[in-house]
């Protein structure tokens, strides 16, 4: 009886294994932040070794770091899409490149939720002085890009990032408003909650 022979199992290049390792630290860090996640439920979650992990990126950091940036860039290409997919011919009255970007970044945070909270773990890190360098330039990459796409003064790039952190929080405490007297805070307010968490007891 003849058996067929079973085919060769294809060698998975150490570039591809290296790119899903970052998707899965992005997903399990933005979970489990910088201390709280084992390298070993990423490298599972791939389907690799721990040591393996090791030898592509030498320590949980970098593979933190790897992700965060990772994380950023994908902000980064979507700003830059907007920015090419704007047309002031076709656009609403009082929009321009930079409301382009904004409104492509609430899309973002509304369909990729793992790659704001990685933002915030990434903030959340930033005692470490490696990842606070990276991170930093990361964000200054970031803030140069928009400068350069939207050609607006310093003012409004300023109004953009400062904007863009408040959505973030917003979207991480899932409301869609932080303003004061917005409907989810009337409600808390009604309900004490808010109050009897703040005022000391006794």
């Amino acid at each position: 009886m003849s058996t067929s022979p079973k085919a060769p199992r294809r060698r998975v290049p150490a570039a591809e294994r290296r790119d899903a390792l970052i998707e899965a630290a992005i997903h399990e860090f933005a979970h489990g932040g910088l201390h709280g996640t084992p390298v070993d439920r990423i490298a599972r979650r791939v389907g690799v070794a721990q040591p393996y992990v090791f030898s592509l990126f030498g320590s949980k950091r970098e593979l933190f770091v790897a992700a965060v940036e990772s994380c950023f860039d994908r902000t980064a290409e979507a700003f830059t899409n907007a920015a090419a997919e704007f047309d002031p011919a076709t656009a609403p009255p009082d929009t321009d490149v930079l409301t382009a970007m904004g409104k492509t970044y609430v899309q973002l945070l509304e369909s990729e939720r793992d790659y704001l909270m990685l933002q915030l773990q990434a903030y959340a890190a930033c005692d470490d002085e490696l990842i606070r360098e990276r991170v930093r330039a990361a964000y200054a990459r970031m803030v140069m890009l928009v400068e350069d796409l939207s050609e607006a003064p310093s003012e409004r790039i300023d109004e953009f990032f400062r904007h863009g952190m408040s959505l973030n929080v917003a979207a991480a405490m899932g409301v869609e408003d932080l303003s004061a007297g917005c409907e989810w805070m009337r409600a808390e307010r009604v309900s004490g909650t808010a109050q009897s968490a703040i005022l000391p007891s006794g």
